[in-house]
């Protein structure tokens, strides 16, 4: 009788014969916002790498050619090991956990970027021009997924997204026949603009990793032929990073210095295009959190809303195209005022304090006079301070991260917390409380409770973006 091997089983073999060593252990990784499942593989002799499953062959197949072209340019994107026969599972280099739109919410002081993002991000606009242009040269478009350009058929499909998923969901009224008429004039105007280079598609903040001191590029599959101007918009308008207008007409002028030294490039031409790729990029995603929000009501996606409208208000204010919208310029000014999208907006004065300590030290002292909070023990897990390895280091290090996240304890225990914290979080936005303290403790504050408070900070920034997250750890402050 023959054994079917599961997704996990399959790449756990896939990594044995690759490598000629067995597989000590794995651990699912959260999920993206596809269908994709990812694996961290840690292999007996201390190797790592990520064992990715997709049923989607078509997709699949778009991100190995890609992939390895890039490789041969010398791109840093990951490193594609070895592919399964049914081109459903796959391996690929490890890149670590944190994107750059993980540093930029953890080290973030309201609209104040830390150094280290804010080198990051003139990295990723010096890099993008090399990516693009690799489009002209013998690029393998016949690929490309889910379609070979970025051409009036993709939007179309993105201006009905929009239409349909928020427009009509949200309840913001429209002619719709006019509307229609500017989406024709919208799109006329962009398929104008030279469009013979590689459109990474979904080049934002996540879709970039922070690994080595360096940036890596993941997530290219839905590739396609396009113009230069969309990738751009989509970094610098995407939408929960929030950056200011200062820092995106920074960041614009530095990818337009890099690219002029490669091609000749009319600036005043490039910016006007630019405008109006912004303008169909937010309405895509609009179009996704209307779905995934109002339809799936997923409503955390919702939360997204506010910093997409805030950027369509400032790019109204500021775009010049050499075509009139008359009805999708109304409409737009009307979602902008509408009631509908109020109740997402950051209306709360809520602080959640998260904190690490020493329980040498003892527990700490609720500052805000209310007297409690939530003091979670994690005396109870793995201990990376035993080992001599970790013991300059702390919870914010990579090495003490993957320690920490081989152990399924670990990963159950975060959990846990999450939904506790969350819970409470919504009960007191409700109430309308303004303090909220949540403690992590371990034997030196060192090592687990200061990776806890680290994790815990992050997912209330990205899970809550209207609340304040103040975090502090007691033995071990951030320089």
């Amino acid at each position: 009788m023959e054994i079917k091997l599961n997704e996990i089983d399959i790449l756990k073999l896939m990594a044995e014969n690759k490598f000629g060593c067995s597989v000590q252990d794995s651990i699912a990784l959260a999920p993206s916002g596809s269908h994709r499942r990812y694996y961290r593989l840690i292999m007996k002799n201390g190797d790592v790498f990520i064992g990715t499953f997709n049923d989607d062959v078509a997709e699949n197949q778009a991100f190995f050619t890609y992939t390895r072209f890039f490789e041969q340019k010398g791109f840093a994107v990951p490193h594609l090991i070895a592919v399964h026969e049914d081109q459903k599972h796959y391996l690929q280099s490890d890149l670590g956990d944190t994107t750059l739109y993980d540093l930029l919410c953890k080290t973030r002081d309201g609209q104040k970027l830390s150094p280290e993002v804010i080198d990051y991000y003139k990295q990723v606009v010096q890099a993008l021009p090399d990516i693009q242009l690799s489009g002209r040269d013998n690029f393998d478009f016949s690929v490309a997924y889910p379609r070979y350009a970025f051409d009036r058929q993709s939007m179309q499909w993105d201006l009905n997204y929009f239409k349909y998923y928020f427009l009509k969901l949200a309840n913001i009224p429209f002619n719709e026949q006019k509307l229609e008429d500017d989406y024709q004039s919208l799109m006329d105007y962009l398929l104008t603009a030279d469009s013979e280079y590689f459109l990474y598609r979904d080049f934002q903040s996540r879709n970039i990793m922070v690994h080595n001191n360096g940036v890596y590029f993941i997530d290219y599959q839905g590739g396609r032929k396009g113009a230069l101007q969309y990738d751009v918009a989509s970094l610098l308008y995407d939408a929960k990073a929030d950056l200011s207008e200062e820092f995106r007409a920074h960041l614009l002028n530095l990818y337009l210095d890099t690219l002029s030294q490669k091609i000749e490039v009319d600036r005043d031409a490039f910016v006007s295009y630019f405008h109006g790729f912004v303008l169909i990029r937010i309405l895509q995603a609009m179009g996704t959190y209307g779905y995934r929000g109002y339809y799936e009501r997923k409503t955390h996606f919702l939360q997204s809303v506010p910093f997409a409208v805030r950027n369509l208000e400032r790019l109204l204010n500021q775009m010049h195209l050499p075509i009139e919208l008359p009805e999708l310029t109304a409409t737009l000014r009307t979602l902008i005022a509408s009631d509908l999208v109020k109740p997402y907006q950051p209306t709360t004065s809520l602080t959640v304090q998260v904190q690490s300590f020493s329980f040498k030290k003892g527990i700490p002292t609720d500052p805000s006079g209310n007297g409690g909070g939530f003091v979670f023990d994690c005396r109870a897990l793995p201990n990376p301070g035993r080992e001599k390895q970790f013991a300059h280091n702390t919870g914010r290090d990579e090495c003490v991260i993957q320690y920490l996240e081989k152990y399924p304890q670990v990963s159950d225990f975060k959990k846990n917390v999450n939904g506790l914290v969350d819970a409470a979080v919504i009960n007191y936005i409700d109430r309308k409380f303004d303090h909220l303290m949540v403690s992590f403790g371990c034997t030196g504050g060192q090592h687990r409770s200061v990776y806890f408070a680290e994790q815990m900070a992050r997912h209330l920034r990205e899970r809550f973006p209207n609340i304040n997250v103040d975090l502090r750890h007691i033995e071990n402050p951030t320089e």
